[in-house]
Order: structure tokens, then sequence, then C-alpha cells
């Protein structure tokens, strides 16, 4: 009696050279935003260039690694705009809240 086996058969393919190139680039691009925020971060005082300085390349850095590592960068334009469109206005709303927050803390701080 012959042993019939329905194993799955497993293929092994070889690396993908041009996909590992690209995660290196993105690493590298990764790397070398991560170096200046750090040479931001030893070299200037405090100060609010230095936050908007982080505020920036963390920004840069959160939207190429969605754009890389989530795809979107690859996807139909109207996907990228419903979702760039939002952050947009959540951040400027997160600005004009602290800044609005900053004027009346001002003036409550000079009546005391």
């Amino acid at each position: 009696m012959a042993h019939d086996s329905h194993e799955p058969q497993v293929v092994v393919l070889p690396p993908d050279k041009e996909k590992i190139m690209h995660l290196w680039k993105v690493a590298g691009i990764l790397l070398v935003i991560t170096i200046f925020e750090f040479i931001v971060a030893f070299t200037m005082g405090h100060g609010s260039l230095k936050t908007a300085i982080f505020v920036g390349m963390t920004i840069i850095k959160a939207f190429y690694i969605v754009g890389e590592f989530m795809h979107l960068r690859h996807e139909a334009k109207v996907l990228i705009w419903s979702i760039l469109i939002p952050t947009v206005f959540i951040i400027w709303m997160l600005v004009a809240f602290v800044y609005e927050g900053m004027k009346l803390s001002d003036i409550n701080f000079l009546k005391f």
C-alpha cells in the first residue's frame, strides 16, 4: 500500500536584492534625520526654535514611516489627502489652543 502524503511543499525563493536595498535606503534616511535631531539636541540651547525643529523632524519622520512601512505612498491620491488634510487641521488646532492658552495664562498671571 502506497503512502499518499498531502504535506505542503516549501519553496524557498532567493532574496529580492531590490527590496533589500530599498529597506537600507529607508533606514539610512531615518538615520540621517535622527542624527540631525541629536545634533540639534546637544548643540542648541533651550528655546522655541529647538522645539520647532524637533516637532518638524518628528512630523517628517512620521510621514516617511507611514508612507513607506504602511504603504500609504503607493495608495490612491484621494486616500492620502483624506488622511493628510485632517492631520493638518488637528496640528493647526493644537497650535492655536497652545497659543491661546499661553496668552490667557499671561493675562491671568498679570492680574494677580
